[in-house]
């Protein structure tokens, strides 16, 4: 099986040595040749699993499930719902705008989970090693996901979702190994405010400095020069070069919230009101910022990092409350039997094909008996037979990992 840095790792105390003997009933046991050294108790976030899981939801089957919506409804609520579930085409935030910046965040709360372990027990040299192995892997698992060489050399689209992923969770890692929580800080800020002056005072030939329209700006300008191949916007792409710069503060904001989430000094009250004022913080600079720096998702700006950002320190804020801090859990396992198994249920739908196997059993004479609420019914179908499948996984210990 592959280990991926977007699961959540555990924590587990240090193996003993024993000398062995033969047994004598009469006798304590022997004392351990090696003491193992404090550490936590062995403890899993079952709330980011879930957040990873919720997020995933949204990536795999809001498609679908908007169109059913949208075949429905006119207006009210489920119209307002169905219109979250679109990007906005340009400036601007959505929930949909959400999903990916979310997955990121989660990414960076997992690396402190998983990489503070890895230094401990096997020392920077060989982490850096394996970070990089895991970035390269999921990189190259991107390239696969559009078409890979099963098309021309020019299709290929170098960078996209999985690909971004792969980058900001290589930086972030590579920081996180060799830097201290106040730099990681500065280094966050730099990103930011750096790239604002990028887009705001380089000038961009035939649109000048500060333009933020499509195709003007000076990150589309990055592409369009030095983007080699396949770009998903014509001359440009939503997952271009320059904007990877502000992904990687998206998931060093999860950095600094696994931080968070793992100081032994701060009860479960303490980190669960520090997320939602961090939070609440990022939101109001965010949106403050957008007055000079517009929310745009296609070119990641420093102030939808913080929009993004500051949703996803609330979500998780709440997750954690709920799920590890009140133990109620039941009703989110199906979105763990997703978390915990998310490169899976990503290329999942390329090899099992669900919308047909649901068509099987609510297609055809069902669908023209529901009438309007067919593409619905067929949406939620499709998503049930992927819940079954991954708690089958699930059930059975059956995960894929990088």
């Amino acid at each position: 099986m592959v280990q991926d840095q977007l699961g959540t790792m555990t924590t587990s105390p240090s193996e003993s040595i024993f000398i062995c003997t033969e047994p004598n009933p009469n006798r304590m046991p022997p004392e351990p040749l090696t003491k193992p050294a404090a550490e936590p108790i062995s403890q899993r976030l079952v709330s980011l699993d879930a957040l990873r899981g919720f997020d995933m939801f949204w990536i795999v089957g809001a498609e679908e499930l908007v169109k059913g919506l949208e075949k429905i409804t006119s207006g009210g609520l489920i119209g307002i719902i169905a219109e979250q579930l679109h990007h906005k085409a340009w400036e601007g935030f959505h929930f949909e705008d959400l999903i990916f910046p979310l997955f990121v965040f989660i990414a960076g709360v997992s690396l402190v989970f998983s990489l503070e372990k890895m230094l401990r027990q096997s020392g920077r040299r060989a982490t850096v090693l394996r970070v990089i192995q895991r970035s390269a892997l999921l990189f190259f698992l991107g390239i696969l996901c559009y078409g890979g060489f099963s098309t021309t050399f020019q299709n290929l689209r170098l960078l996209g979702v999985l690909q971004r992923i792969a980058l900001c969770y290589l930086f972030s890692s590579l920081l996180f190994c060799y830097l201290k929580p106040r730099v990681l800080v500065g280094v966050f800020v730099a990103l930011l405010v750096g790239y604002w002056a990028l887009l705001s005072f380089v000038p961009v030939p035939g649109h000048g400095a500060g333009n933020f329209a499509e195709g003007a700006n000076f990150a589309n300008y990055i592409d369009q020069q030095f983007l080699p191949l396949h770009r998903y916007d014509g001359d440009h792409d939503p997952e271009g070069i320059l904007s990877t710069l502000p992904a990687i503060a998206s998931c060093l904001l999860g950095v600094f919230a696994g931080l968070l989430l793992k100081n032994p000094n701060l009860s479960d009250r303490q980190k669960v009101i520090r997320l939602i004022i961090g939070g609440l913080a990022c939101l109001a600079a965010g949106w403050a910022w957008h007055l000079n720096f517009p929310v745009i998702k296609k070119i990641w700006t420093s102030s939808f990092v913080l929009v993004a950002g500051g949703y996803s320190c609330l979500l998780l804020a709440a997750f954690y409350q709920i799920i590890d801090v009140w133990k109620f859990r039941k009703w989110a396992m199906p979105f763990v039997w997703i978390g915990v198994n998310p490169i899976t249920i990503y290329f999942g739908g390329r090899f099992i094909d669900f919308e047909a196997l649901a068509k099987l059993f609510v297609g055809g004479p069902v669908a023209a008996a529901v009438g309007d609420y067919a593409e619905l019914v067929l949406a939620l179908t499709t998503l049930g037979f992927g819940f079954w499948f991954m708690r089958f996984l699930y059930q059975r210990k059956i995960f894929l990992r990088i």
